[in-house]
């Protein structure tokens, strides 16, 4: 059995959906897969993903992402945490699973999350250009912390397990230097959206060894004060230069 791994499939591109139509009817029968969140925007197609997905692997393991739970300036749709329902309603009808999953000595563990600026203060460049801003909408009086605690306080219980190998994995980032210097040279004004100190405390008292993460669309492993870090990001269309487009194993028995 093998765990794969992949992120920010954003299917509302033909070209990704026609790379998930593709995706083995066979070779991943008795695989597990990761789908570390943004799928797409809509939710029919993010059910149309999950049933390809849920035809094609043995389970799929999900948490959302961002742009998963947009609704735009239709207030009629609900606030994002509407959406959020909406998407764990059809998980649940697909197939898919956002519960911590166990199998003999391997547990997987998903945390939801969100951004909290803990990574840096938004500046007006990144208030007016972050399409969030504009098509997630929250409850009357939630700021970006407290929007990040709900989502975390939904991770409870946190605990570690010893005669287990945990593997956790979110959308969001745990911590900002997973993201090379490199690559946030040109972009750090991005960093407030990018996650959550608060995560990777989530993370390490689970026990895990193994964080597989998204959202940032850089692929990478690195590993960080005893953890391993994977971003696996399928990413847009155009970008092939930091994106693998194709699915990763994280683990294997």
């Amino acid at each position: 059995m093998r765990v794969l791994a992949v992120s920010d499939i954003h299917i509302d591109y033909s070209e990704n959906l026609d790379w998930l139509r593709g995706l083995s009817r066979v070779d991943h029968s008795d695989d597990v897969l990761i789908l570390a969140g943004d799928v797409s925007s809509a939710l029919p197609l993010v059910a149309h993903a999950f049933e390809l997905l849920a035809a094609r692997f043995r389970v799929v393991l999900f948490v959302p992402g961002n742009h998963d739970l947009w609704v735009g300036p239709d207030r009629s749709l609900g606030d994002s945490f509407d959406k959020y329902r909406d998407v764990v309603r059809v998980a649940r009808e697909s197939g898919v699973s956002m519960r911590e999953w166990r199998e003999g000595a391997l547990r997987i563990v998903p945390l939801l999350g969100w951004y909290d600026f803990s990574f840096g203060d938004p500046d007006d460049r990144l208030r007016t250009s972050w399409a969030d801003f504009r098509v997630c909408r929250w409850p009357e009086g939630y700021d970006a912390w407290a929007v990040t605690s709900e989502f975390l306080r939904l991770n409870a219980p946190l605990h570690p397990v010893a005669d287990a190998v945990t593997l956790t994995f979110s959308h969001f980032l745990p911590r900002i230097d997973v993201v090379p210097e490199r690559a946030r040279a040109a972009y750090r004004f991005l960093d407030p959206v990018l996650g959550s100190r608060r995560m990777d405390e989530q993370v390490r008292a689970l026990g895990g060894s193994l964080h597989v993460y998204g959202h940032s669309h850089v692929n990478q492993r690195k590993e960080l004060d005893g953890v391993t870090y994977v971003n696996n990001a399928f990413g847009y269309p155009r970008e092939r230069r930091i994106a693998r487009k194709e699915l990763v194993c994280v683990y294997e028995t």
